[in-house]
C-alpha cells in the first residue's frame, strides 16, 4: 500500500472531506492530528504558503486545500469515481463548490463575529440552495459526488453552529427543501460523518472562549 498521511483537525469540516474521498476509494492513511497554536515542523513544511489543513502527503509529496485533495484523491487511486464524467457536470460540480465554500465563509462570520451583513448574505445564498434543491437529492447528476462532499459543512457543521450559538438560520417554514436535504444527507451518510454530539460539545465550548473561527479549508 502506498503511504498516506492526512494532517488534520478531528472538528474540521475541510478535513472529512479528504477523509470521506479516502473512505470511497478504500484507501488506508494516517490521521496525524495538528495543533494550530503549535503547528508542527511537517504542517509547516508540507504547507509553506497557508500553513493550515488538511493537508496530504502522498509518498512524501504534498497537497493541499480540501477540494484540490478530494480531486488528487479520485485521480490517483481506484476506486468509484467521486467527480462527474462528463466536462460539463464537472464544470457545474465545481461551481457549487465555490458556491459552498462562499456561504460557509460568510456563516463562520455572522457566527464567530456576529456580523449582521454577513447573515444577510448568507440568507440570500441559502434562497439560492433552497431553490436549487426543490426535487433534487443531488447536487450533480442523479449520484452523490464531488459536490456533495463539498456540501458537508452546510448539512451537519452548520447546524452544529446554529445549535451552539443560538443564531437559527434554517427553518423548516423559511427553507423547506434544505430542511429536508439536510436530515436525509445526514442519515444517509452518517459513515462517513463524525459524532454530531461530539461537534456539539466542542464547539459549545469553544464559542465561550473563540472568535474567529476554529477550521481552515
Amino acid at each position: 500500500m502506498k503511504e498516506v498521511k492526512l494532517l488534520g483537525l478531528w472538528y474540521s469540516p475541510f478535513c472529512h472531506r479528504v477523509e470521506w474521498a479516502l473512505k470511497v476509494k478504500g484507501v488506508k492513511f494516517e490521521f496525524i492530528e495538528e495543533n494550530l497554536q503549535n503547528k508542527s515542523p511537517l504542517l509547516l513544511e508540507s504547507n509553506p504558503i497557508h500553513k493550515k489543513i488538511p493537508v496530504l502527503i502522498h509518498n512524501g509529496k504534498s497537497i493541499c486545500e480540501s477540494m484540490v485533495i478530494v480531486e488528487y484523491i479520485d485521480e490517483t487511486f481506484e476506486g468509484p469515481s467521486i467527480l462527474p464524467k462528463e466536462p460539463y457536470d464537472r464544470a457545474i460540480a465545481r461551481f457549487w463548490v465555490k458556491f459552498f465554500e462562499d456561504i460557509g465563509s460568510a456563516v463562520g462570520t455572522s457566527f464567530f463575529h456576529k456580523s449582521e451583513k454577513a447573515k444577510e448574505k448568507v440568507c440570500e445564498m441559502l434562497k439560492i440552495l433552497d431553490n436549487e434543491l426543490k426535487d433534487k437529492k443531488f447536487f450533480v447528476g442523479n449520484k452523490f459526488g464531488f459536490a456533495d462532499i463539498a456540501a458537508n459543512f452546510l448539512a451537519l457543521w452548520m447546524g452544529i453552529l446554529e445549535e451552539a450559538t443560538g443564531i437559527i438560520l434554517v427553518t423548516k417554514e423559511k427553507y423547506p427543501n434544505i430542511y429536508a436535504w439536510r436530515d436525509e444527507y445526514i442519515n444517509g451518510n452518517k459513515e462517513y460523518l463524525p459524532s454530531r454530539d461530539e461537534l456539539l460539545a466542542f464547539f459549545k465550548a469553544r464559542f465561550q472562549a473563540a472568535t474567529t473561527p476554529p477550521y481552515s479549508n
